[in-house]
């Protein structure tokens, strides 16, 4: 599938690519011998039988272009990382054509590049060398690379010896401090304290800034929504989303929402958990009409009713509310505020108030849960039911507070 690319204002000339891939696919053959006396007994035609071929990539084509940062999404399993691997040099496709243009610096996996019985120190000057930067850059630049990463007390500690939070902020303060073009990362802001990794997040947006081009392997929807201008959704090795961060991350969503209810369709039958349902939900604000958009500190009204055909005992009605770009930003449950309920046979309909709300303008969604008292969920009622709250010109963000200044000098 080919990319759809950034789009150029009117009148601009469009960015350079600085990534072409055409027709990659990769293959790998999973071995089921498990010694080497097995291997060499089934050398020849009968070890045919004896492995197995994965294909991780299939036909996938995209054109990156300079100052993008790309998002790779996509279950485990599903080529992100094997395709970051491909762009980066590390492993060559087994079928198509991959065209690169600038330095490249990757953080692909925790301590690559780093050997194990060298100093800090001395794993500086190998990793930099091996992103193309000459001894007297690398000397040039060793100490705000040590500043960054934060372990000058144990430069000259053998990496071994290092946790994986201070690989990962090694690895990261020699890649960014190599002056790259482009800037590969995968799922490595996973590691580390919140402050680093908020310092690496800063980094990102800098270069962002600078016009260089990041790619990008995450878990992490915020992370997406943040910092991503176009992603791309794999699934099996194919691309089946490419474009806008948002309907990418809306699209795995509703894919993963498939897989678990395939999972739970071949689940061993449980009646308990299988005959359980949430019907609907509305939301309002008294005094409001259908429509009208909601205001910061209204109390919000949200109705829901659910069902257990069989009956329940026990059972917990959860509700979250997410922001258009599917991060939750408030949510409780009848147990978290005491509320015993009597057994669920049946239909029941329960009113939540969320008192005093001060969200901040924007369009939000309304999900619903029901659950056993495992914490099991019964049925999900994905974007139930949505509002919308009124744009405040005083103040921005995910809630709102009525903003005073005052001159004290």
């Amino acid at each position: 599938m080919a990319s759809t690319g950034s789009v150029s204002p009117a009148g601009q000339t469009p960015a350079p690519e600085v990534i072409s891939l055409r027709d990659i696919s990769k293959r790998f053959v999973i071995r089921k011998d498990n010694s080497l006396k097995e291997r060499l007994v089934t050398l020849g035609r009968a070890g045919r039988r004896h492995r197995e071929e994965f294909w991780a990539l299939r036909g996938l084509s995209a054109d990156l272009e300079a100052g993008q940062t790309v998002a790779l999404i996509g279950h485990n399993g599903s080529g992100k990382s094997t395709l970051l691997k491909i762009i980066g040099g590390i492993i060559e496709p087994t079928k198509g054509t991959v065209r690169r243009r600038g330095r490249i610096a990757a953080l692909l996996e925790l301590g690559a590049g780093f050997h194990p019985d060298l100093t800090g120190r001395e794993n500086v000057f190998l990793n930099a060398s091996i992103l193309g930067m000459s001894q007297s850059e690398t000397e040039a630049r060793f100490d705000d690379i040590v500043a960054f990463s934060g372990i000058g007390e144990f430069i000259d500690t053998q990496v071994k010896f290092y946790s994986s939070g201070m690989y990962v902020r090694l690895a990261f303060a020699v890649a960014v401090h190599t002056d790259p073009d482009i800037l590969l990362v995968d799922e490595v802001l996973a590691v580390g304290d919140e402050a680093f990794q908020r310092k690496c997040l800063d980094t990102i947006k800098r270069f962002q800034t600078e016009g260089r081009t990041i790619i990008l392997v995450t878990h992490s929807m915020g992370q997406v929504s943040e910092l991503a201008d176009r992603a791309i959704l794999l699934h099996h090795g194919q691309v089946i989303q490419d474009g806008d961060p948002n309907a990418a991350i809306a699209a795995f969503r509703d894919l993963l929402e498939g897989e678990r209810r395939e999972q739970e369709r071949d689940a061993p039958s449980n009646p308990v958990l299988e005959n359980g349902r949430v019907l609907s939900a509305s939301v309002h604000v008294d005094g409001r009409a259908s429509g009208e958009s909601f205001q910061p500190g209204d109390d919000i009204v949200i109705t829901t009713s659910l069902e257990h055909t069989t009956g329940i005992d026990e059972w917990v009605c959860a509700v979250q509310i997410d922001n258009v770009m599917g991060q939750p930003v408030w949510g409780t449950t009848t147990r978290r505020v005491g509320l015993e309920l009597a057994p669920l046979e049946g239909t029941r309909t329960l009113s939540l108030t969320v008192d005093d709300a001060m969200f901040a303008g924007g369009k939000y969604f309304v999900n619903v849960s029901l659950m056993d008292f495992a914490g099991r969920h019964l049925h999900d009622l994905v974007q139930a039911t949505s509002f919308n709250v009124a744009d405040q010109p005083d103040a921005a963000g995910s809630v709102y507070a009525r903003p005073r200044f005052t001159v004290v000098d």
